[in-house]
């Protein structure tokens, strides 16, 4: 039973010598948990449990909605800082892909709400545009960004702001030889 003891005590040591959280450039990041965690491609997934929404230096925006599953349709909600340039009124542009759905555009005292469905149609660090509008000749360019797995992988952790809606029909299943009702 001593043995188990001092090894544990041994861990723990090992652990917080791990975690740098005293250190002043750390100390931005938030979460202290950060340092004990092994797997490094995840960390940009910790700093916060929702949809991620930056602001890049011409004014675009890029909105990380973390890991999804392929072949499965998702509604995601983000909220954009208030854009000078476009007003209040904001509307979607028409956008060529087929994966990425603007269902709605509401104000808010902050910015706007932007309801979108989105397919995860392929797997990997996929992006899609979507384009808004306002009253004036401009607009601002919102890339969405998703991690898609594939359906080995088991089931994501959705951020808040991502709700699944539906799953896609995999045609290179068992349902393939289905023809339909005659």
């Amino acid at each position: 039973a001593v043995t188990a003891g001092s090894k544990a005590k041994g861990s723990g040591v090992r652990f917080a010598s791990q975690g740098t959280q005293g250190h002043p450039r750390e100390g931005t990041h938030g979460h202290p948990q950060e340092g004990t965690h092994g797997h490094v491609h995840f960390q940009e997934q910790l700093h916060d449990s929702a949809v991620m929404v930056t602001e890049d230096k011409d004014g675009h925006f890029l909105v990380k909605v973390g890991f999804l599953k392929i072949l499965h349709k998702y509604e995601i909600t983000f909220v954009l800082p208030l854009v000078p340039s476009l007003g209040r009124d904001i509307c979607p542009l028409p956008v060529p892909s087929p994966n990425l759905r603007v269902i709605s555009v509401t104000s808010l005292p902050e910015g706007h709400s932007v309801r979108c469905e989105y397919t995860a149609h392929k797997e990997g660090v996929l992006r899609e545009e979507l384009l808004l509008a306002g009253h004036g000749p401009s607009h601002i360019k919102v890339t969405v960004q998703a991690r898609v797995m594939d359906r080995h992988h088991g089931t994501p952790m959705l951020l808040d702001g991502v709700r699944c809606v539906g799953a896609e029909l995999e045609y290179d299943s068992e349902q393939s030889d289905w023809h339909g009702f005659d």
